[in-house]
C-alpha cells in the first residue's frame, strides 16, 4: 500500500492539506498534485470556510517544487494547461473559499507558484521563497509570471524569475508576496488568530463571491491580443524544445552544474 502523500484534516470548519513527503522534499509530482486536487474537493464539500496548506518539513524545505524526474524529455509542453501542477494550481484560484498557504521553510520552483495560488500565506520568518525555472532551463507559461506581475509588481517579479535566488520572509512581506511574518514557534498561533478565527465569523457566502470578483478582476488586467498569445508559445516552444532545457532537467538528475549554451539569439528576434 502507497504511502499518504497529503495528510487531510478538518477542524471546526477549517480544512487542514499537510504535503507529506519529506524524503522527496514535498516536491510536486503528478501523485502529489492530484491528492491536493482532491482534499481541495474534500475541504469544498464539507462546506469548510477555508482551507490550510501545509507541510511536513524536512531540511527546513516546505516544498521543492515540481519533480523535475517528471519532467518530459520529449519535446512536449512541461508547463502545458493540463499537466498535473497546473490543474492543482487552477484549483487552488478557483476553488470558491479562501486557501490560506501557512508556509515554514523554503519554497522552491512550482511551490511558490503554490504559494501564491493561495489567497494569503502566512510565513515564518525563517521562510525563504525562490522561483527556479532559469536554473533548469524551463520557460515558464505566461499565467505563472502573470501570478507573480499582479502580486509583486514588474520589477520584483522580474528579479526573481532572472535570478532565480531565494528571498527571506521580511523582503517577501514588504514587495507583498506574503501577508503576515512570525516567530516559527508563534507561527499555528498567528495563523489561528489572525486568519481563521476572523474567517469562522465572517459570512462564506459573502466572501465565496468576493473570491470569485478577485478572480475575474485580475485576468481583466492581463488580457493581451491573439498575436501576442502566438508569440508567447513561439518562444516558449523553442525553449522547450531546444538544448538547454535537456541539459538542466539532466544535470539536475545527475547532480551536476548545468553547461548551457544557448543563445538570446537563438529565440525569434524579429519582434519583442
Amino acid at each position: 500500500m502507497e504511502n499518504k502523500l497529503v495528510n487531510v484534516t478538518i477542524d471546526d470548519r477549517i480544512c487542514f492539506i499537510e504535503m507529506n513527503n519529506p524524503e522527496r522534499l514535498n516536491c510536486l509530482s503528478d501523485r502529489m498534485c492530484h491528492d491536493i486536487v482532491e482534499a481541495v474537493k474534500t475541504g469544498y464539500e464539507s462546506e469548510c470556510v477555508a482551507i490550510v496548506i501545509k507541510a511536513v518539513c524536512r531540511k527546513g524545505v516546505w516544498s521543492a517544487g515540481h519533480d523535475i524526474r517528471e519532467l518530459p524529455q520529449d519535446g512536449s509542453d512541461p508547463l502545458a494547461y493540463d499537466v498535473p501542477m497546473e490543474r492543482m494550481l487552477h484549483r487552488m484560484q478557483e476553488v470558491a473559499i479562501p486557501v490560506i498557504a501557512c508556509v515554514d521553510g523554503s519554497v522552491w520552483g512550482g511551490a511558490c507558484d503554490l504559494c501564491l495560488s493561495c489567497d494569503m500565506i502566512v510565513a515564518s520568518r525563517d521562510a525563504t521563497f525562490a522561483i527556479t525555472p532559469a536554473k533548469i532551463g524551463i520557460p515558464y507559461n505566461a499565467s505563472g509570471i502573470m501570478h507573480f506581475v499582479n502580486q509583486l509588481g514588474l520589477n520584483k517579479a522580474r528579479e526573481m524569475f532572472f535570478l532565480a535566488m531565494p528571498i527571506e520572509a521580511e523582503d517577501a512581506l514588504n514587495v507583498g508576496l506574503i501577508n503576515r511574518v512570525a516567530a516559527p514557534e508563534e507561527l499555528d498561533q498567528v495563523l489561528e488568530e489572525h486568519f481563521l478565527v476572523p474567517l469562522r465569523r465572517n459570512s462564506v457566502m459573502s466572501i465565496s463571491a468576493i473570491k470569485r470578483q478577485f478572480r475575474i478582476l485580475s485576468k481583466a488586467s492581463s488580457v493581451i491580443s491573439s498575436e501576442g498569445f502566438e508569440r508567447i508559445n513561439a518562444y516558449r516552444t523553442r525553449v522547450y524544445k531546444g538544448a538547454d532545457y535537456l541539459e538542466g532537467v539532466r544535470a539536475f538528475l545527475e547532480k551536476r552544474a548545468p553547461n548551457f549554451t544557448g543563445k538570446a539569439s537563438d529565440l525569434d528576434t524579429t519582434a519583442i
